[in-house]
């Protein structure tokens, strides 16, 4: 199932455009070296892996004490269906309880620093700005979370936070490049598609948790793991 996560963040990407791509955009980077660009790009994309695989950590602890506890399969199922009903809901309703709102605080430190490190050129400004990039509230990012809890491991819930991360970075990288190759018109019609994406991705984990005995989709028992023992990370 980690292959899910790459193909969601490369179609993710053109909602990345629409909503990171302005911070893309405005990277103090060398406009002039070609090379010393594509290494700051290439800082700033790191920092933001860093963002995603961190949260990936985390979020893969919690899976891993559903798998301790022998909830793998009902897991799987849970996750499947809240990644259907996240995309399926109108973002308005979602906004009405403002899920962000006992993190606000920290939210709007995040993006005050954001700004600040726009003012320096040095790599250490540009992971800095990836990483601040990587944690804000991302209605995508929300999605791939799910994913990252249903791998039931630490390790593959890193790997999965990376590879969505690393399945953003060829668009984000266009925008930098050529920050008019994508028209608003173009990208709302990409955008679509992201829905029907995430609920196949979503219908993937359902049918990973129902057990029928379909190899590599379904697997009779979730023993999808079976080289990692319950001890390790």
């Amino acid at each position: 199932m980690l292959y899910t996560a790459f193909i969601f963040g490369l179609i993710s990407s053109f909602h990345c455009v629409g909503m990171c791509g302005p911070i893309a955009m405005m990277l103090p980077v060398d406009r002039n070296n070609s090379m010393r660009k594509g290494l700051q790009v290439a800082t700033y994309h790191l920092g933001r892996l860093t963002a995603y695989s961190s949260i990936g950590f985390i979020f893969g602890a919690l899976g891993k004490g559903f798998f301790l506890a022998g909830m793998q399969q009902q897991l799987s199922i849970a996750v499947g269906v809240l990644m259907i009903v996240f995309i399926l809901v109108p973002e308005r309703k979602l906004a009405q309880y403002n899920f962000s709102k006992p993190v606000y605080k920290i939210i709007s430190k995040v993006k005050s620093s954001l700004g600040k490190q726009f003012k320096n050129k040095s790599y250490k400004s540009l992971f800095t700005i990836g990483l601040l990039n990587g944690f804000l509230p991302c209605g995508m990012v929300y999605v791939a979370l799910f994913g990252a809890i249903a791998m039931q491991s630490i390790t593959y819930g890193v790997f999965y936070m990376a590879l969505f991360g690393l399945g953003t970075i060829p668009l984000m990288s266009l925008v930098i490049y050529v920050n008019s190759f994508i028209t608003p018109n173009f990208r709302n019609k990409i955008q679509k598609f992201i829905p029907y994406v995430a609920v196949l991705i979503g219908c993937l984990f359902i049918l990973r948790g129902l057990g029928l005995g379909i190899p590599f989709v379904s697997p009779s028992t979730m023993s999808l793991f079976v080289s990692e023992s319950p001890n390790c990370f």
